[in-house]
């Protein structure tokens, strides 16, 4: 085990000390409504951001400033923060050098990128020790057009090692998590992945169930939607001041550090509820402009086509598993197999066809069933013509290990969809990040349901095993309090079509 490096007569940004300093533990559903406080979507940032413990004063006056120039207009962004005199004069003050991160992301074997949003332009390095001898990386420059951030590559790492590192602004160390660390993903047959959707704003600051999952050391977290804006349409610097009450939660910055976080949207970090495509209304450049955020809060190997076709969806590998990560919102025209564009459709085949590997991740943020809400908003009203076609691709070239994960409508719920093949495909929902209430508790009344929860807060794991001779995957619905909610054990040729 390394030592965290020491950062000798270094200025540390008082941001983070400042944050945990004052708020209290997480609470669970039932602990918040004890004391008063009411989570809801309408509910202010200041409100959402004191909701789990009251921010020291400091960071709730920089919030303020912060907020109050986000909100003045459409396109305000973080570049327009740092130009107000008040925000640099009360950083200056408290000696905070950045607003967000360290947030990991993009792991491999040998490297993995750090994420961080500064209060100004600066140089952003990260410093650790690889093979006894301390190394640095980057600069990597935040300017305007980044808004204020910036990705430094840490490369020639050792797979599935552990590496505390340090973040450098302007060559001076800011304070980040005591156990902020980066770990390398594994070059064998084991990895753990945890998943869910919906924590929504109030969500991300629940810090029991970040420590928790955390202390269970997945390799990455998949985040597939309604993460962290509410609803602010195409509204740009509202959109960024609901990422910054994100990242100004200790719960939050004390799992990204640690934990590689993988992001797609949803319809509530998209333009709002059930919003898709060009909503009415808006226009090609609004959705490029919500894009354009969302690409830079987030630490991605990829974002859609990476060019002026858009979208956000990915892929990536971990271990022995594929992970194919789908953007459900931006390409959907409401026509016939339309739901994803037919230039996704394309690609995700491609992709289905390319995989090697034993189990293959398949994530949407809305349902892949029709069990709950009558299929709103889901697969089964927008394309069912396009989901079947993607099952008879998987089924006709008998791609083995397809696990299907999904979200949008809050709480847990797990099905079996059979097929008239005979073979049936499992899909685990935990859009319950977030601890909400919904229609996911209608599911238990099914034949097919496999478990059914709302009005808790749980995430998903999935443990990978491919040494044994019938590579097998263990899923786990994780309460916030560490109880095992729903297990399943499955093995490849269950889910290998016939």
């Amino acid at each position: 085990m390394m030592k965290k490096l020491p950062s000798k007569g270094a200025k540390r940004s008082l941001l983070w000390m400042l944050l945990t300093m004052v708020c209290l533990p997480a609470f669970s559903k039932e602990e918040l409504r004890g004391i008063g406080v009411e989570i809801g979507s309408k509910s202010s940032g200041m409100e959402i951001l004191n909701m789990w413990g009251k921010q020291p004063a400091e960071i709730q006056e920089l919030y303020r400033i912060i907020s109050n120039v986000l909100s003045e207009r459409a396109d305000a962004s973080f570049a327009d923060v740092s130009e107000n005199d008040a925000f640099q004069k009360l950083c200056e003050e408290t000696g905070i050098r950045h607003l967000g991160g360290p947030m990991l992301g993009c792991v491999e074997e040998d490297s993995v990128k750090v994420w961080l949003r500064t209060c100004r332009p600066a140089k952003v390095k990260i410093r650790l020790v690889v093979d006894g001898k301390i190394k640095t990386y980057g600069p990597v420059r935040s300017n305007p057009e980044s808004d204020l951030t910036a990705v430094v590559h840490v490369t020639g790492l050792k797979p599935e090692t552990r590496y505390p590192y340090e973040v450098l602004v302007d060559g001076e160390a800011i304070a980040i998590p005591d156990h902020a660390a980066i770990t390398t993903a594994p070059d064998g047959s084991k990895v753990r992945i945890a998943f869910g959707t919906c924590l929504h704003r109030w969500g991300i600051g629940n810090q029991r169930q970040a420590d928790l999952i955390t202390s269970r050391e997945p390799t990455a977290m998949l985040l597939y939607g309604d993460i962290a804006v509410q609803d602010k349409r195409n509204h740009l610097g509202k959109h960024r001041a609901d990422y910054q009450v994100r990242d100004f939660f200790p719960a939050w910055r004390s799992l990204s550090a640690t934990i590689p976080v993988y992001a797609t949207w949803d319809d509530h970090d998209y333009f709002a509820n059930d919003k898709s495509g060009i909503p009415k209304g808006y226009t090609d450049a609004d959705r490029a402009g919500v894009r354009q955020v969302f690409i830079q809060c987030w630490n991605n190997p990829s974002y859609g086509f990476n060019d002026r076709r858009g979208g956000i969806f990915l892929r990536t590998r971990m271990g022995p598993c594929d992970i194919l990560m789908l953007d459900n919102r931006y390409f959907r025209t409401g026509e016939e197999r339309g739901f994803l564009g037919n230039e996704q459709t394309a690609w995700l085949k491609k992709q289905l066809l390319d995989c090697e590997g034993p189990f293959i991740i398949l994530s949407c943020g809305t349902m892949w069933s029709d069990y709950v809400s009558g299929g709103k908003d889901s697969w089964g009203k927008y394309d069912p013509a396009g989901r079947e076609e993607i099952f008879t691709l998987i089924e006709e070239n008998r791609i083995p290990g397809v696990l299907l994960i999904s979200g949008d409508r809050h709480g847990a719920c797990g099905f079996r969809i059979p097929r008239p093949s005979g073979y049936q495909f499992y899909e685990f929902e935990a859009a319950s990040l977030g601890g909400r209430k919904g229609p996911a508790s209608k599911a238990a009344s099914f034949a097919t349901c496999l478990y059914s929860l709302s009005d808790k807060y749980a995430f998903g794991e999935f443990t990978f095993d491919a040494t044994k001779g019938d590579p097998e995957v263990s899923f786990k619905l994780m309460g916030a309090d560490g109880a095992v909610l729903y297990a399943l054990d499955l093995k490849r040729s269950q889910l290998t079509p016939p």
